[in-house]
């Protein structure tokens, strides 16, 4: 089932020639619009006119969060504030959070691809999507929910949190989608099994789940527990929320809505566009958006693209899973490490809960990381010489994924702090 088969199936030669006037009616907008971006393209001596192709986009000066952090709250508007209808912002945790902007245009736009993605879901009318996103400033909540709606479905906008009620309307109202972050859905098999329920009973025909990094092992995991297929949805605040780009049921990669977001791969040293199938960082262009146009945008996600017509039928091209961030890649000891790279190998222990924690220390001259991962009570017990087995072993599979030997420390079921948003993976107590 397709949403949108005239242009999710859309030849290249087609879309390209949309895309290219979109960019071009978007560089001009913003030239004229948003301040900040006639003074990037001055200095960098660019002009909107001086794009004749999409391969000028190159030309192009990026923009970063940090740029639009420091044109906190409305400096990155390109209507007039009554113009916008809703905003909402990034977390804020390493500085001013970004503000997103959005007109009327801009939230149809919103609901049509998530709209887009859902159904590939398998999502229709007739469903009852239960949505665990937070409904504040956040943009997941109102993505989702825009979405389902634009199809017709039910959303039961439950939000995070509440998670024994969380489980009473699934078995009472008969949700038929869950959409949560990995983590919070672990954590909700855990609690649901804490009530007598077993999650894989509760009849659900597809889950969605995104806003975290996680690993193939991981999805496999939440489709055991509740016995249904879990898709990946990718977004950002900045480009305009959830709805980017959304798996469909080949899940060999997210398809990327391009005639409204223009991706490009590029080596994050040295800034050079990579080919297709070379795994860099995504940088995106927004070709529709109204209220707030973004181009270039250094995403810091580590992905790949792929622009083969899928079997499913789309012509759009996919980006492969997120692995990682540009800045969420840890230097150990010289080593580069990615939190996703120690799940993969963790979760392919037998006796194992996906629930871990990395930290990493400088106790004097030398760096030192740590795993502590919890077991199944089921493996926990007060056998010293087991238990250190089963640790070694998770210490070669780590060091085998990773290059580096790290210290695993083996905690009792359910010791570990769970999350009913996005889970903290990595402590880092390094001063630098």
């Amino acid at each position: 089932m397709i949403w949108d088969e005239k242009m999710e199936c859309i030849t290249r030669d087609d879309l390209e020639e949309l895309q290219l006037k979109r960019l071009q009616d978007t560089l001009k907008r913003v030239y004229e619009k948003v301040p900040y971006y006639k003074k990037k393209f001055e200095e960098n001596n660019i002009y909107p006119e001086d794009i004749e192709s999409l391969e000028d986009v190159k030309k192009l000066p990026y923009t970063t969060k940090d740029d639009l952090r420091k044109a906190y709250p409305f400096g990155m508007f390109a209507t007039p504030k009554r113009e916008i209808i809703e905003v909402h912002t990034s977390s804020g945790t390493t500085g001013k959070p970004v503000v997103s902007g959005y007109t009327k245009e801009d939230i149809k736009i919103w609901s049509e691809v998530m709209a887009r993605g859902l159904t590939m879901m398998g999502v229709t009318e007739d469903d009852i999507i239960q949505n665990t996103h937070g409904y504040g400033l956040f943009t997941g909540g109102f993505g989702v929910h825009y979405g389902a709606q634009r199809i017709g479905a039910t959303v039961i906008p439950i939000s995070t949190g509440q998670t024994r009620r969380q489980i009473e309307i699934m078995k009472d109202f008969g949700t038929t989608v869950m959409i949560f972050t990995p983590s919070y859905g672990l954590y909700l098999s855990e609690v649901a099994e804490e009530e007598g329920y077993n999650p894989s009973k509760f009849q659900l025909k597809a889950i969605g789940f995104g806003a975290e990094m996680w690993t193939e092992e991981m999805r496999r995991e939440l489709e055991k527990r509740f016995n249904a297929p879990a898709f990946n949805i990718y977004g950002l605040t900045e480009i305009i929320g959830p709805g980017v780009a959304m798996e469909c049921h080949e899940k060999n990669g997210l398809h990327i809505f391009e005639d409204h977001f223009y991706p490009e791969i590029i080596n994050s040293k040295t800034g050079e566009n990579l080919p297709p199938g070379k795994r860099g960082e995504l940088v995106i262009t927004t070709l529709t958006r109204i209220g707030m146009p973004i181009i270039r945008f250094r995403t810091k996600d580590i992905t790949s693209i792929n622009y083969d017509e899928c079997a499913c039928g789309r012509t759009l091209a996919r980006i492969s899973r997120i692995t990682g961030r540009a800045d969420d890649m840890l230097k150990v000891r010289g080593v580069s490490v990615f939190p996703s790279q120690v799940e993969k190998a963790l979760l392919k222990v037998e006796g194992l809960q996906p629930h871990y924690q990395i930290i990493v220390t400088r106790p004097h001259l030398m760096d030192e990381m740590e795993v502590k991962v919890e077991t199944s009570p089921e493996v926990f017990s007060d056998d010293i010489g087991e238990m250190m087995k089963l640790q070694k072993k998770i210490e070669d599979y780590i060091a085998d994924e990773i290059g580096l030997r790290v210290k695993v420390t083996l905690v009792e079921p359910k010791t570990l702090p769970r999350s009913e948003g996005k889970a903290v993976r990595v402590i880092d107590k390094r001063k630098f």
